[in-house]
This record gives C-alpha cells, structure tokens and sequence, in this order.
C-alpha cells in the first residue's frame, strides 16, 4: 500500500470514530439529520476524503474503496439506530405528557345557557323562516326620516308623543321600533317581500315589570298583490300557535298607529288576565308611496311585538327586569 493509500485509510479510520461521536451524543432528529449530511451528503467530509481517490494507483482503489464502504455502511447504520432511538424516545414522552390519571379529582366547568331572550328571538325567527319570511336588519341610531317621516308621521304629528324618544346629535335619534327596517329594504326591493327585522329599540318609558327604556322589537313585514286583513290575523294565529300552543287564548282589539290603517292591538291572556303582546295592521298607502309604491296595485300588512313580552309568556317570569338582572340564580333556569 502506498504512502497515499495509508493516509486515505487513516482519514477514514478518523472520520469513523469521529462521526460514530457526534452521531451518538446527538439529541433531537434535526440535529441528526443536519449530521447524516456533514459526513454522508454529497458535499460531505466522506466524498471530499473519497475525491482524492483519483491519485491512487489501480493497485490501490480497491482495497481504499473496500474500507470506504465499510465506513459508509457502518456511519448509515448508526444514523439510522439513532434515528430510530430518537423516534422512539419522542413517542414515549408524548405519551407520558398525554397520560390521564383517572384517580385524579375532576375539574368542574359549568355549561353556558342561552339567555331567554336570545332563545326567544331565535324561536321566532325559526317560525317566520319557516313560513317563508327574510330575516333584515338596519342600523340602531336613525334619521328622523325613517323612524318618522316615512313611517306617515311627519314633525308636528301627535303620534309622536307616543314614542319618548332619545334624541342625538346632527338630527340623528336612538330608534324607537324596527319598523324603519321596513322603509330601508323597501327603497332596496321590489314587491312581493315577506320580511321579519329583529333588533334592539330604544324609549323613555318608566322601568316597571312591563315596561324598560331598552328592549327588543320584531317587526314583520309582507307586501303583495291582493293582501287584506284576513291575511294578516292568519298570519298572526299561526305564529303564536306555534310559539304558544294552541290552547293560548287570543284576542284582536281595534287601535290606532300611523303607519297602519285599519290597526289593531293583539292580547293573549296570561295569569287570569290580558296582556298586550303585538300592534299590527295594514300598511298605510302613504307609507307604501313613501317608498315608491303603488297602493293601487300592491297592499301590505305589518305587525311589531317586544321580545320581552313573550319571553315572560313563555317562560312565565313575572318580572320584565329579571332578564336584565344579571342573577345566576335567575338565569340557570334555562
């Protein structure tokens, strides 16, 4: 063996046992890796030793590329030991991190409950959906135009005094109904419509156990060809047999409001006596001009109830403001 021959063998010999070093001590798979190239890669420490291979005389390459091989063989099977002692290694700690001890004590979460309102809300949404209505929405500070003006109650209106209403800046004024929903998708749609607008409104009304300064309203909405009054009572009928029973008892009392005309007031009875749930009648034609509809050919009929008021039917609470009260003790009833 030549002098040059005996110094490759050297160099092997040294990158062996300095590769089967470093691959033992290693301790996470990217690092392995990172040392699997640096001695067996392409441009690794192995090939740069093996390029000098090309000196050697014909006598000489096999017996260096012999041991080459031994060496390559030997440092991918430690990378390969080791990888798999990693691997295995790193099972068994997600293991052990992922072990239940079922001796131990549970920790108690309590469940959140869908306040009554909210549940109230999405009861007749579902009903109104299934009867073919559009759930819209509009914005909670208003123009005097759509909360009055289009509604046919202009400014010197006595309807006006029927609604205390929170006034702001620049003309602007804290909705007192969701009947504005009704003027805003009107000006966007064409006729048939069948609409359903929930949402928050706002009136100085004096807190009582019927009464709040911030509730929720529902409005529906349906215009057409050929709508009358008998359209709207069945309508009516069929959502509070839904929402109720039909054992609830229901009666239609004659009333005034400016956007509707004839009007009428809706009582079902509850704990011995009536109760005022909905207001309701057929869209004014002024209304319907308002928007740019013909009243000679289109009619419509509206109706608005308070959330609340059916939330203390149908859960039978006897007080408005224990839905604002905040009382665990009140709300984990439902």
């Amino acid at each position: 063996m030549t002098s040059s021959a005996t110094t490759l063998t050297t160099d092997l010999q040294a990158l062996q046992q300095t590769a089967i070093a470093a691959i033992s001590a290693v301790d996470s798979l990217d690092r392995l890796e990172e040392l699997r190239l640096a001695y067996l890669g392409k441009k690794g420490q192995l090939s740069q030793i093996l390029r000098a291979m090309g000196q050697l005389g014909p006598e000489d390459r096999p017996q260096i590329g012999a041991i080459a091989n031994e060496v390559k063989e030997t440092l991918q099977a430690k990378v390969d030991n080791q990888r798999q002692t990693l691997q295995n290694a790193q099972i068994q700690a997600q293991l052990a991190a992922e072990t239940l001890d079922v001796t131990l004590p549970g920790v108690s979460r309590p469940l959140g409950r869908q306040h009554p309102l909210n549940s109230t809300i999405d009861r007749v949404l579902e009903i109104f959906v299934g009867l073919g209505y559009t759930v819209a929405e509009g914005p909670q500070i208003e123009t005097d135009y759509y909360n009055f003006e289009a509604l046919n109650t202009p400014a010197d209106h006595p309807a006006r005094d029927m609604q205390d209403t929170y006034y702001l800046p620049e003309g602007k004024l804290l909705r007192t109904h969701t009947s504005s929903v009704q003027i805003r998708y009107m000006e966007a749609e064409e006729p048939p419509i069948r609409i359903i607008a929930p949402g928050r409104v706002y009136r100085r009304d004096t807190v009582d156990a019927t009464h709040s300064a911030v509730f929720h309203q529902v409005e529906l909405l349906a215009v057409d060809e050929g709508l009358s009054f008998s359209d709207l009572k069945g309508t009516i009928k069929e959502f509070l047999m839904a929402m109720f029973g039909d054992e609830l008892p229901i009666r239609f009392r004659a009333s005034y409001f400016p956007f509707t005309e004839p009007s009428a007031e809706v009582d079902v009875q509850w704990k011995g006596r009536w109760l005022e749930v909905m207001g309701c009648g057929m869209v004014d034609p002024n209304v319907l001009k308002a928007v740019g509809y013909d009243p000679e050919i289109y009619t419509g009929f509206a109706a608005g109830f308070g959330v609340e008021r059916f939330a203390l039917v149908l859960h039978q609470i006897d007080d408005i403001r224990r839905l604002y009260s905040s009382d665990l003790r009140f709300l984990r009833q439902f």
